[in-house]
């Protein structure tokens, strides 16, 4: 097969992915926000924000397009791990214009506060022949940089016949993903061939990637390991904490199925109250959702999105369940937490990034299931900063040990700062690698 078959797919599913942004829409309103860009139509519409007030209209992207670098960071986690990326590739690229590119909302919202004047946002266009080539078009862009693990075929080809050197950074493919793409090879592999450069973070990933054909120029490292966690949020968290009756356990990122199980675990084992539960979802459009399922399971709600000063205090009364029902305040609730659930690997889902629970100081309680990030739960679980439990009924025991063991605790909290420190430094050397292909043109 060749590239024309998925080109007419993505063309054909084009009203799907309408009505999909509609019913998204519904519980995100920023899926409402400029559709249009997502298919390669770019209005007269300023995009100026209040972190970027004077920046250029879309319909105006000459000025400065020479030194335009493009960087996509697909969702919020990809956008949080380029900031410091983009804080280097300024400095090592002296009057750079960003162009920002996302395919979530949570992603667009903590873009923009990546943006200075100048500076441009929008959606990453649907992976069409013609709307990548408006794409490139309209913005010009002198490079792009692609983050972690989004390639599209598409638009992988019309920047090959633009002439725009396109490289894949932080670059990461699991096993499982790896052995998916080989399936799809005749498709993956002239995109994965097309990309100028390639940066992994680990070895293996580098080796999955070379597989597919790319160019790996090296094994740089993880950005997020150099992400800082908000020191006021953690020094708030860290406050809420010392005031808590009990000590409090944090189901982090956690993902459908795996509240219902927990729930399910404290329900049976009134022991298990011994710890105050904090439960934060993954996505924002369960926040409502998971709020039903704690009540239907008969405990009392506490929702932060109500908090005034701190939540309520904790180990009398009613049993209740906290909800982290927020965005942009991990650092918070990591704080907040004597030890967190990492969520998604308790179900077949591959697991969250426990790199920040690390920079935060919190132990890490995973499951089997952390193929997304299987090096760096391993070097975790070496280091003492996280430990590996069989499932969720263990992970609740587990953690009700830890926190009434305050010497082991103690150490698990110094191992995972330790953990997290060590790792750093992937920024310079990524950023160091983008600046050389920049200066020299792509090549």
């Amino acid at each position: 097969m060749t590239r024309w078959l998925y080109s007419l797919l993505m063309w054909l599913a084009q009203p799907a992915l309408r009505r999909k942004l509609a019913r998204r829409g519904l519980q995100e309103a920023g899926y409402l926000e400029a559709v249009e860009e997502r298919f390669g139509y770019y209005s007269e519409r300023a995009t100026a924000s209040a972190s970027a007030p004077d920046r250029s209209r879309l319909d105006q992207p000459s000025a400065g397009a020479s030194n335009t670098v493009w960087l996509h960071a697909v969702s919020l986690g990809e956008t949080r791990a380029a900031a410091s990326l983009v804080a280097a590739l300024r400095q090592g690229i002296p009057g750079m214009r960003l162009l920002l590119t996302h395919g979530t909302a949570t992603g667009r919202a903590e873009g923009a506060k990546l943006l200075r004047p100048g500076d441009l946002q929008t959606w990453q266009p649907w992976d069409t022949p013609a709307a990548a080539a408006r794409f490139l078009a309209h913005f010009r862009p002198r490079l792009g940089i692609l983050m972690e693990t989004e390639i599209w075929p598409n638009l992988a080809a019309a920047c090959a016949q633009a002439g725009v050197p396109l490289v894949l950074a932080n670059a990461r493919l699991s096993e499982k993903s790896a052995r998916q793409t080989h399936r799809l090879a005749w498709l993956a592999r002239p995109a994965y061939a097309s990309l100028t450069a390639v940066w992994a973070q680990t070895q293996d990933d580098a080796l999955r990637l070379t597989s597919l054909g790319a160019k790996v120029q090296g094994v740089l490292g993880n950005l997020k390991f150099d992400a800082t966690p908000d020191a006021a949020q953690l020094a708030s968290g860290g406050v809420w904490r010392q005031r808590s009756a009990v000590p409090i356990g944090m189901f982090a990122s956690s993902r459908e199925g795996e509240e219902d199980a927990l729930l399910r675990l404290l329900a049976a084992d009134p022991a298990a109250s011994a710890l105050q539960w904090l439960i934060v979802p993954r996505h924002p459009q369960r926040f409502d959702a998971v709020a039903a399922l704690v009540q239907s399971h008969g405990f009392a709600l506490s929702r932060r999105s109500l908090w005034g000063d701190g939540p309520p205090g904790g180990g009398a009364g009613e049993p209740c369940i906290w909800l982290g029902d927020s965005l942009g305040e991990m650092a918070l609730y990591y704080g907040l937490a004597d030890v967190a659930l990492l969520g998604g690997s308790f179900e077949p889902l591959g697991g969250q990034n426990l790199i920040e629970a690390a920079a935060c100081a919190c132990p890490v309680l995973m499951g089997p299931h952390t193929f997304n990030f299987s090096e760096a739960a391993d070097l975790a679980q070496a280091a003492g900063a996280a430990l590996r439990v069989a499932d969720l009924a263990q992970a609740v025991q587990t953690a009700l040990a830890l926190v009434h063991d305050k010497p082991r605790l103690q150490a698990a909290r110094q191992a995972a700062d330790a953990f997290a420190r060590a790792h750093r430094g992937a920024t310079e050397r990524l950023a160091d690698a983008i600046v050389r292909l920049f200066e020299g043109g792509g090549r």
